[in-house]
């Protein structure tokens, strides 16, 4: 199982991104755990601009909105090398 995290504070950006890494996650149909990081300094811990995605212990976007085929692209990337 992969754990996606999401970073944001709640904004419109932000929850758009959460919602193309659920629809993603839906059509791959992969085992995942989708957390919203919405506390100002975890999310410093880990990017500098929001909204982010971070796949595991990686962050895969930072300071976009990805598309849910830009996140699908990379789960499948991520899953192989995994």
């Amino acid at each position: 199982m992969v754990v996606i995290r999401v970073f944001g504070t709640g904004c419109p950006k932000c929850n758009q991104t959460y919602e193309n890494v659920k629809k993603a996650v839906e059509e791959l149909g992969i085992d995942a755990e989708i957390v919203k990081v919405t506390d100002i300094n975890e999310i410093a811990e880990w990017i500098f601009v929001a909204p982010g995605v971070a796949f595991d212990d990686v962050v895969v976007f930072e300071g976009k909105i990805p598309s849910v085929e830009e996140i699908k692209e990379e789960l499948k990337s991520y899953l192989e090398e995994k």
